[in-house]
């Protein structure tokens, strides 16, 4: 239950982020964020090739891993398109968006881990 909490440290750092360039929009440099995505994706698909054949096992430590390494690689490629959508735009908005969307699915990881973490909890208790 302890690894659902850490799973929300990203989560609400990014949307922390997000509201801090929604007081002051400034598009971001979009180069950096296509060369930085496209690093962190070379390294997150192996994380997830390495995991993926753990993710139907039972656990919510399995779960875990495997869920933060999948958001990272939807995240890596949302990051691209929002560093491809700055370069076209000159907004700050394609990078907000991305940023609100890697947030919601933080949350969304830290509730499955926690609801693997609680049924696991109750069997031991039993």
């Amino acid at each position: 239950m302890t690894l659902a909490g850490a799973l929300l440290v990203p989560g609400m750092a990014t949307a922390w982020t997000a509201w801090e360039k929604l007081m002051a929009p400034a598009p971001p440099d979009a180069a950096a964020l296509v060369l930085t995505g496209a690093g962190a994706l070379a390294i997150n698909l192996s994380c997830a090739l390495m995991l993926a054949r753990f993710r139907r096992h039972a656990g919510s430590l399995t779960r875990a891993a495997f869920l933060s390494a999948r958001n990272d690689m939807i995240a890596n490629v949302a990051i691209i398109a929002a560093g491809l959508a700055t370069h076209v735009t000159m907004s700050a908005w394609p990078d907000l968006i991305v940023g609100l969307g890697i947030a919601a699915l933080n949350v969304d990881a830290a509730r499955e881990v926690w609801q693997a973490a609680r049924a696991e909890h109750r069997a031991a208790v039993r």
